[in-house]
């Protein structure tokens, strides 16, 4: 063999060597390329979830603080009525006591006296009649009996039913 033929075939070879190393250089880079765009595309979705996380943390974060108000909203509310049902109590019970007195006073400056109608019964003294509608000759003297007794009464006390001496 010439040696002019075997420098073709060894030049050959490496042409066909080099081509090969290029297209498994394209190749790799391809392969880079193609990679480096995947590693791309997952950090831009990984910062659009990064922000909607963030999004959905604020919104939670604004929920749990709108709950903590109302909760002391509404804690300040059950601690005014609370308050006013306990101030209405000792007036209910401030008045209850000064009824008492007034009753023991009431009772002090009349014995017999009955609460529920501020009349005294006497015995013997029956009204039903007065009830029934007759027409009693001395029903109406009790009756104004009654009146004259209520006004003397009235005028003996003072401003919130205080009694003059």
């Amino acid at each position: 063999m010439d040696i002019w033929l075997i420098v073709v075939i060894v030049i050959a070879v490496l042409i066909v060597l080099a081509l090969v190393a290029v297209a498994i250089t394209k190749r790799g880079g391809a392969s880079k390329e193609r990679r480096r765009e995947q590693a791309l595309e997952h950090l831009r979705e990984a910062e659009v979830l990064s922000a909607r996380a963030d999004e959905e943390q604020a919104l939670a974060d604004e929920q749990a603080a709108r709950a903590r108000r109302e909760r002391a909203e509404v804690e300040e509310r059950t601690t005014l009525a609370e308050e006013e049902a306990h101030e209405r109590t000792v007036h209910a019970q401030q008045e209850r006591s000064r009824a008492a007195e007034l009753k023991a006073k009431a009772e002090k400056l009349a014995p017999g006296l009955t609460q529920s109608d501020g009349l005294p019964h006497e015995e013997g003294d029956d009204r039903r009649d007065l009830a029934v509608g007759q027409d009693v000759p001395h029903a109406e003297t009790a009756r104004q009996g009654d009146l004259v007794r209520g006004e003397a009464s009235a005028q003996q006390e003072g401003p919130h039913g205080a009694t003059r001496a």
